[in-house]
């Protein structure tokens, strides 16, 4: 398959769409370096300490964000179960404002109707960081302006739906619902929904600091799944830091 990502891509775009915390941080680390050399002992240490644990904190927020956008298999969708095309074929790809996967997936599934979805809502998601990359990346070309409560796309009419680091974007927790009963209503009895995502776990606390707040749980996840009848068919780690369900409309649950 043709490489569709860029060298240190994934990482650039993280510190392009969020420059303003890391100037943030090195102000601040700045500040406590001055004052660890201009206060007596002890607390000069201590702030030493605080400026060496601010350091080490970006670094390895960006050294996992380098490992998980730009060095494991993400994008290249090698781990999604294997899927037997036609010109009757239909993928969905949902996007929350910034989309790096639909021109990887038509690349892909060449023989199926892909359809992207955008759910972005400018007085919902105003995040400075989405704003940036939407400047950055201009829409897959026929994408669709949506809502989560109203897709357009007929009763079981697609075959996979992908949902890559969006679903979280939708913060209230009934609207969350909403959508995944949206997916099941979109959804072939035989298909697939497949939702990546940060999770708020340890592994994500350790890379992303109190950033890992604006993810959700498993146990967040799962209930949501259920309470819009959605069956995990497989759950996976693509890396620690990422988790990927598979879900269809008649699975069981493990």
């Amino acid at each position: 398959m043709e490489k569709m990502r860029k060298p240190f891509q994934g990482v650039w775009n993280i510190i392009r769409f969020n420059w303003h915390f890391y100037v943030l941080a090195i102000v601040i680390l700045l500040i406590v370096l001055v004052a660890a050399v201009n206060i007596n002992p002890p607390y000069s240490f201590y702030f030493f300490v605080f400026g060496v644990l601010i350091f080490l904190s970006s670094l390895i927020s960006l050294s996992v964000s380098y490992y998980v956008y730009d060095w494991s298999d993400l994008y290249n969708f090698n781990w999604i179960d294997k899927y037997t095309e036609d010109e009757h074929s239909l993928i969905i790809n949902i996007n929350a404002g910034f989309d790096e996967t639909s021109s990887i997936l038509k690349n892909i599934f060449p023989r199926s109707k892909l359809k992207v979805f955008d759910f972005y809502n400018p007085e919902k998601h105003t995040e400075v960081s989405i704003k940036r990359a939407r400047n950055a990346y201009p829409p897959f070309p026929n994408t669709q302006l949506v809502t989560t409560k109203d897709l357009p796309s007929a009763d079981n009419s697609a075959d996979k739906i992908f949902v890559i680091f969006a679903a979280h974007e939708i913060r209230d927790e009934q609207e969350r619902i909403y959508f995944f009963r949206e997916l099941k209503r979109i959804l072939k009895p035989s298909g697939q929904i497949i939702i990546t995502e940060h999770l708020r776990d340890t592994a994500n606390f350790l890379a992303y600091n109190i950033g890992f707040l604006h993810f959700y749980s498993k146990q967040n996840w799962r209930r949501i799944f259920q309470s819009a009848s959605l069956y995990i068919q497989k759950e996976q780690k693509i890396t620690p830091f990422i988790t990927t369900f598979t879900l269809n409309k008649h699975g069981i649950t493990p």
